[in-house]
């Protein structure tokens, strides 16, 4: 039974604790890659790490003496790797398909894989990725643009999506023996200049000119996805709310929508604009 784990620490299937962290040691500073600068150093040295973690932890190590190569599909330990792709983090691989534990090297890998099950359970061939869209995407929904692999393509972004959702994708994940997993999308929403979320709940300023404010009339707001006109009554105090029902965000649960407030933001003319006779008359007056 092939057992590629000894191959790459470069020690006997009989060889005991001492000569497995002897040899480990040995090849880990060779492979440094503050030390060795190769372009195959770094891979190097995280499969020398990730052996060195299943075969320094006897209950691992006993699990791949009883099952070898056979854990990886059959592959050696070396072409299984390389076969993940350069994001993959071998030794959270390792861990996941071992079980528990933390890595005895300390070494750090990438991210980017969501690791496998235990051996003879399923293999989990999710990848993990994060976008950031437009406010107003994640308010009326619409499409955004992925790159995973260097495959770009296009998601649906539902209606009222909130930072830290994840989308999931169908088979834009990895593949492995005619098996093709998910991406999971983590979703992060740009902030707005223009507009404050709280819930489903939308908060805009809106800019209204004195004459409007004193007296009544109309301003014409854009709001997501259309313009509407907003009736201004006379006497409109600044920061006053205008209360736009069922115009805020979808709740993607219920599919209720909350509602949308116009913050009044009352613009005062330049004094010195105005003609003489109206600010004295003002000076007089107010």
């Amino acid at each position: 039974m092939a057992k590629s784990l000894y191959e790459t620490l470069g020690v006997s299937e009989s060889a005991t604790q001492e000569e497995i962290k002897k040899a480990y040691r040995k090849l880990a500073r060779k492979y440094h890659p503050d030390i060795n600068k190769e372009p195959e150093a770094q891979e190097k040295f995280k499969e020398i790490n990730a052996a060195y973690e299943v075969l320094s932890d006897a209950q691992k190590k006993a699990q791949y003496d009883q099952y070898g190569d056979q854990m990886f599909g059959g592959q050696n330990f070396h072409d299984f790797a390389r076969g993940q792709g350069a994001n993959i983090d071998i030794e959270e691989l390792l861990r996941s398909m071992f079980g528990g534990g933390r890595s005895s090297s300390g070494f750090g890998g990438f991210s980017g894989f969501s690791g496998f099950g235990g051996f003879g359970g399923q293999v989990d061939l999710d990848l993990q990725t994060k976008i950031t869209i437009p406010f107003v995407v994640s308010i009326l929904g619409g499409k955004h643009s992925v790159n995973v692999n260097g495959s770009s393509f296009d998601v649906k972004i539902p209606a009222g999506i909130k930072s830290g959702e994840t989308l999931r994708v169908k088979r834009k994940g990895k593949t492995y023996n005619g098996q093709v997993g998910d991406l999971l999308i983590k979703v992060e929403v740009a902030n707005s200049e223009e507009y404050e979320r709280k819930g489903d709940d939308l908060y805009k300023t809106v800019n209204i000119p004195l004459k409007t404010a004193l007296f009544g009339g109309s301003v014409e707001i854009e709001i997501p996805g259309k313009s509407v006109s907003l009736k201004v009554p006379k006497n409109t105090k600044n920061s006053q709310k205008f209360r736009l029902k069922g115009k805020g965000v979808v709740n993607r649960k219920t599919m209720l929508s909350g509602d949308l407030y116009l913050v009044a933001n009352i613009i005062l003319p330049d004094i010195d604009s105005l003609p003489a006779d109206l600010v004295a008359l003002c000076q007089e007056k107010l």
